[in-house]
C-alpha cells in the first residue's frame, strides 16, 4: 500500500506513503489515491481532507519507472491518451470538485506530477523548504497534465518557471497567491491540522456552497475548458517524442532528482 487513509475529528488525513522513493507517483499510488479520496467524499463523519506526504518530500511527481506503462517499443500516442486522460487529468479534476474542503500540506521537492496532487485542493499550506517545479520542458512538452500554471501562479511567473524549469519557494508562491500559508517545517502537520478543525466546524453544508461558488466562478471564466484544451496541447509533446525517439516519457530527469532520496 502506497496510501494510509486516517479519520479523527471529522478530518480525513490522506498520507503519501512512498517516502523512500520521495513520494513519486506509480499507477498503484495514484490509484489508491483516487480510491482515499472518494472514501472521504462519501463518508459523512469527514468534514475536512488533509493531503500530505510522508518523509523529506512531498512528491517527486511521476515515477518514470513506472511498470504500469508498456514496453517503449508498443507505447502508441492513443495508449498515452488514454492512460493519463484517467490517471492524471480524469483524477485531478475529481479531487478538486470533491464537495468538501481539502488541505494540502507540502514539504520539500513538489515537482511535476506533484502539482497534480496540491493543486487541485483548495488551500495549500507550504513549509518553508517546500519548492514547486514543473520542468518537463526538458521533456518537448510544455508542461504537466493537470495545466493549472497561469491559474495558480498568473501568465507571466507560469511562463518563466516553464521555461526556464527553476523551482518556485513557498514564500514566492505564497506572494502569488498559490499558496495560503507558509509556517517552519517542524510545524508542518500541527499548523495544517489546526487548520483543518478550524474549517471542520463551519456548517457542512455552507463550506459545500462556498466551494463550489468558488470553483464555479473559475469555471465560468474559463478553467475547466482550458485545462481540457492544454490537455490535448500536452499530448503534442508526446506525439513529437513519439516521432523523434520512438517514445514519450521513459526520459530520465536524473540530474534534477538526484538529490532527493
Amino acid at each position: 500500500m502506497y496510501i494510509r487513509y486516517e479519520v479523527a475529528d471529522r478530518i480525513a488525513t490522506i498520507t503519501l506513503d512512498r517516502p523512500e522513493a520521495a513520494n513519486a507517483q506509480n499507477g498503484e499510488l495514484l490509484d489508491q489515491l483516487d480510491a482515499a479520496w472518494v472514501r472521504a467524499a462519501a463518508d459523512d463523519d469527514v468534514a475536512v481532507i488533509v493531503l500530505r506526504g510522508e518523509g523529506k518530500h512531498f512528491s517527486a511527481g511521476h515515477d518514470l519507472k513506472d511498470k504500469s506503462w508498456p514496453d517503449p517499443s508498443k507505447i502508441t500516442l492513443d495508449r498515452i491518451y488514454g492512460l493519463e486522460s484517467r490517471r492524471y487529468l480524469e483524477y485531478s479534476l475529481r479531487w478538486r470538485n470533491v464537495p468538501k474542503p481539502s488541505i494540502a500540506a507540502v514539504q520539500g521537492r513538489c515537482i511535476a506530477g506533484g502539482l497534480l496532487l496540491c493543486w487541485p485542493c483548495d488551500l495549500i499550506v507550504a513549509a518553508d523548504d517546500a519548492l514547486f517545479s514543473d520542468p518537463v520542458v526538458l521533456m518537448g512538452i510544455g508542461g504537466v497534465e493537470y495545466h493549472g500554471h497561469t491559474w495558480e501562479l498568473g501568465a507571466r511567473k507560469a511562463k518563466e518557471i516553464l521555461f526556464t524549469g527553476r523551482p518556485v519557494t513557498a514564500e514566492e508562491a505564497r506572494q502569488v497567491g498559490m499558496v495560503n500559508k507558509v509556517v517552519p517545517r517542524a510545524e508542518l502537520d500541527e499548523q495544517t491540522r489546526e487548520l483543518a478543525a478550524q474549517i471542520a466546524t463551519m456548517p457542512p453544508f455552507g463550506l459545500r456552497q462556498a466551494k463550489r461558488a468558488v470553483n464555479q466562478t473559475l469555471d465560468v471564466q474559463g478553467f475547466y475548458a482550458a485545462i481540457q484544451s492544454v490537455f490535448d496541447v500536452h499530448q503534442t509533446g508526446h506525439g513529437n517524442a513519439l516521432s523523434v525517439n520512438g517514445f514519450p516519457i521513459l526520459v530520465r530527469l536524473d540530474d534534477m532528482k538526484a538529490n532527493m532520496r
